[in-house]
């Protein structure tokens, strides 16, 4: 790991109405990339959310990035007042990153 970048690993879960305005405020922040896994389900503190329910359909969208430190704390400026809105989560862990770029 002699290449690898510490880093701060963002878990953001929203409801799937709210994840265009989660990327608009992480593109604003400086992220410039992101994975997003859709059509996620669980148990929150607003209830049940089953995507696979054929009635009430609820889905998740899990959106999940790193960065430094310093741009870590930027975005948790924007996300903090943001997520109270949102709903959902936002986990935040410290990770190593090896990207495939790297020399």
């Amino acid at each position: 790991m002699d290449n690898a970048i510490a880093m701060k690993r963002f878990e953001v879960i929203v409801e799937i109405e709210y994840h265009d305005a989660l990327i608009e405020l992480l593109k604003r922040s400086g992220i410039r990339g992101y994975t997003v896994i859709k059509n996620a389900g669980g148990r929150g503190a607003r209830g049940l959310r089953n995507p696979d329910d054929r009635i009430l359909p609820d889905e998740n969208a899990v959106t999940i990035f790193a960065c430094k430190e310093d741009l870590a704390q930027k975005v948790l400026n924007e996300l903090q007042p943001a997520m109270k809105g949102f709903g959902g989560i936002c986990m935040i862990s410290d990770c190593h990153a090896q990207t495939h770029f790297d020399n």
